[in-house]
C-alpha cells in the first residue's frame, strides 16, 4: 500500500487531498493541529521535529509520498508566523522525511504554493533571501519589519517554489520527484477569512479568475492526486497552476 503524509489534513485543500488519496488506495498519515493522526504545531522548530519523528514512527521509516499543504493566509496574526508555517513548516518536513522517501516506491513530494507567488518583486525581499538561506530568525525579523501580511504570504509561497525547484536537481537522482501546485482562489476557511478581513476583503472579492468563479477544494485535490500518481512519473521540478486563469490574466506575456 502507498503511504503518504499530508500536512494540513484536517480542513480545506488538505482535507480534500487526504480524502481523494484514501479513495485512490493510499494510507494517509495526516498532520494538523487537531483532528489528525499526528497532532503538531508546525510554527515552531520543536513542533516540526516532533511531527517528523511521529511520521517516521507511523510509516516505520518508509514513505511513498509527502504533500505539504499546511499554511496560513494573509489574515494570520503576524507576518513572522506566516513565514514559519508556510516556508519552514514545509521545508523542514521535506528535509526530515527525505530519507524515508528514498526508501519508498516511486516517491513523490508535492508542496502547495499559490498564484500569489508570481507577484512582482518577491525575489528582492530580504525576508525571502533569509528563508532561502534557512535563516528562520532572520526571516521572521524581516517579515515583521515589513509588516504587510499579504506580502509575507506571497513571499513565503515564492520561497517555497524556489526551494522546490532547487531541490529537484538534488532529489531527482535519488529517485524522488518534487513539484509545486499553485492554486488560485479556493473556497476554503482561509479564503473566507480573507473575504471577511477589512484590509483585504474588497481586493479579494474584486480579483476574480477569468473563469468567473473560485475553485472547490476537490478540484485542487484532483490535480494533487494526479501529480502524486504514477501517471505523473516524468513530472518533476515544475509548478502547476490550478487557478482558473489567474496567472494568465496577470502575466499574459510569461509562460
Amino acid at each position: 500500500m502507498t503511504v503518504t503524509v499530508v500536512t494540513g489534513s484536517a480542513s480545506g485543500i488538505g482535507a480534500a487531498i487526504r480524502d481523494q488519496l484514501v479513495q485512490a488506495g493510499h494510507r494517509v498519515i495526516g498532520i494538523d493541529r487537531q483532528n489528525a493522526e499526528i497532532t503538531a504545531d508546525l510554527s515552531t522548530a520543536d513542533g516540526r521535529q516532533a511531527a517528523v519523528e511521529a511520521a517516521l514512527r507511523a510509516c516505520e521509516g518508509r514513505l511513498d509520498g509527502l504533500v505539504c499543504c499546511a499554511g496560513l493566509g494573509p489574515t494570520a496574526s503576524s507576518s513572522s508566523l506566516i513565514v514559519s508555517v508556510n516556508y519552514f513548516g514545509m521545508t523542514e518536513l521535506v528535509n526530515g522525511l527525505t530519507p524515508a522517501l528514498a526508501r519508498g516506491t516511486a516517491p513523490a513530494i508535492l508542496l502547495i504554493g499559490s498564484v500569489a507567488s508570481v507577484h512582482p518583486g518577491m525575489d528582492k525581499l530580504p525576508m525571502v533571501t533569509a528563508m532561502l538561506n534557512d535563516d528562520e530568525a532572520g526571516a521572521r525579523s524581516q517579515a515583521d519589519a515589513m509588516g504587510a501580511t499579504q506580502a509575507a504570504y506571497a513571499g513565503s509561497k515564492y520561497a517555497v517554489t524556489v526551494f522546490a525547484r532547487r531541490q529537484a536537481v538534488v532529489l531527482g537522482p535519488r529517485g524522488i520527484r518534487i513539484n509545486v501546485l499553485a492554486p488560485g482562489a479556493v473556497d476554503t476557511p482561509l479564503l473566507q477569512a480573507s473575504l471577511a478581513d477589512a484590509r483585504y476583503g474588497e481586493a479579494v472579492r474584486n480579483f476574480v479568475a477569468p473563469v468567473g468563479r473560485n475553485a472547490a477544494p476537490a478540484e485542487i485535490a484532483g490535480m494533487a492526486c494526479f501529480l502524486q500518481s504514477a501517471q505523473a512519473s516524468f513530472v518533476h521540478g515544475t509548478v502547476v497552476f490550478v487557478d482558473g486563469g489567474m496567472d494568465a490574466m496577470t502575466r499574459s506575456d510569461r509562460f
